[in-house]
């Protein structure tokens, strides 16, 4: 027998027992009752309740599978397909419903993708050098879009930065090189890019563009699944339900680690999310995404709470991200300068200042201070992308060749206190000449 939950009914919670005996007879039945064995008794009972039970079960399976009415989906050689919603509700007319949600994974697992990202970090050690260590990680990324040459893949921000080489894992396990489009660190979505002509001819017959649901219609108590990459394993699924909604919490600047934003609505749930889940997918029950898997709380005391970014809450800056123009490294000879003495912006909350990177000077007669760039002025995005830090904001100019000109976002102190936006263009010129 397959693996099933029965759910509690309120709404048949009352104990209710019938005499389906003859009255006429009923004095005789008396009798004979006070004849019978106690142990045969107890066996006739015992039957009657495992045939009652057996019929309970088969009639939830029945039910279940006609009320799902789940299927498998296909596409042509070549193109993604895209995950199909399961339609039906489930039926609030029976007290029993079944827990398998293996035809909603089948569809939406060719949709969601493992990401690893490798990393060089750089560690002071006890001499006072500079040591540098090669650093891997995991998340999840979900397929959400296609062009005539790219993949389109959405995650989490905190997965993809400070990446020096990004591999995206698909369902058959064959990989393929990704690279940034865009991020956002204040919400904590990126977008991220595979080529087609990089994957397999029999990966891409297999692979899905996800559907997008409706996070915004969504009630507490309604059942939730959560696919992703835990602990790097491989993709897994975790099943719960919508605990509660528009919980506020913030993102981190991952160098610092420090609180930043105003913090978004989340949504909360039960469903297991552990390390590497992160910017995989929370679903419905019609397999649509809701939401972007992101963190856990962890504790002794702290159990089943984890957190997504609702879908339709970022469904614009996804937008934004996924039509920006794909970067690919310049050699490292090659890159830009900006020519500016600079660091991040702690406690930016406590101060009411702008999550970035302060400039603290310019070199004169540098990009920068060409481009009107002063003391005190904080960098907030490079061509659309958010820089949260300069070790953000030095991976961002990676992508970016001397002599291309960028477009800094920066944000500019007024004499109340208060900050004005404004975007300034940089011609990035070479560090040698700067010098």
């Amino acid at each position: 027998m397959d693996n099933q939950y029965n759910y509690y009914n309120p709404e048949n919670s009352q104990n209710t027992y019938h005499n389906y005996g003859q009255p006429e007879h009923a004095g005789r039945e008396k009798r004979d009752r006070k004849k019978m064995p106690k142990a045969v008794a107890v066996i006739c009972l015992a039957v009657l309740f495992g045939v009652v039970s057996s019929a309970t079960f088969l009639t939830s399976n029945i039910l279940g599978s006609k009320i799902l009415g789940l299927e498998n989906t296909s596409s042509a050689k070549g193109e993604a397909k895209t995950a199909t919603p399961v339609t039906d509700s489930l039926s609030k007319s029976t007290s029993v419903v079944t827990s398998d949600v293996s035809s909603i994974v089948e569809s939406v697992m060719p949709s969601v993708v493992s990401i690893t990202n490798l990393s060089v970090q750089q560690v002071q050690n006890f001499f006072g050098g500079i040591q540098q260590y090669e650093m891997q990680s995991a998340g999840t990324g979900i397929i959400i879009s296609q062009t005539d040459e790219e993949l389109l893949i959405v995650t989490n921000n905190h997965v993809i930065q400070s990446s020096e080489t990004l591999t995206v894992t698909f369902s058959d396990e064959s990989s393929a090189e990704a690279h940034v489009k865009g991020s956002n660190p204040e919400h904590d979505v990126a977008v991220i890019a595979v080529r087609k002509d990089e994957i397999p001819a029999e990966t891409m017959k297999n692979i899905a563009v996800a559907t997008l649901g409706d996070s915004t219609q969504l009630k507490v108590g309604e059942p939730a699944i959560a696919i992703g990459n835990a602990l790097g394993y491989g993709q897994s699924v975790t099943t719960g339900v919508i605990s509660a909604l528009d919980r506020v919490t913030a993102a981190k600047n991952q160098s610092t680690g420090e609180t930043v934003g105003q913090g978004i609505g989340m949504i909360q749930t039960d469903a297991a999310i552990n390390q590497g889940n992160s910017g995989g997918a929370l679903l419905n029950i019609k397999g649509e995404v809701i939401g972007i898997n992101s963190e856990k709380l962890s504790g002794s005391t702290v159990e089943g709470m984890g957190y997504a970014i609702p879908i339709s809450d970022v469904s614009d800056i996804i937008d934004t991200l996924m039509n920006q123009k794909t970067k690919y490294k310049v050699a490292e000879g090659s890159q830009g300068y900006l020519g500016i003495t600079c660091f991040d912006v702690e406690n930016a909350q406590r101060y009411h200042m702008p999550t970035g990177v302060y400039v603290y000077e310019t070199v004169e007669g540098g990009p920068a201070d060409r481009a009107g760039i002063t003391k005190g002025n904080i960098i907030t995005a490079v061509n659309g992308s958010g820089v949260d830090g300069k070790d953000a904001l030095q991976k961002e100019l990676t992508y970016y060749a001397v002599g291309e000109t960028v477009t800094l976002t920066i944000q500019v102190p007024e004499n109340n206190g208060e900050y004005t936006e404004k975007s300034v263009d940089v011609t990035l010129g070479e560090l040698e000449s700067a010098r």
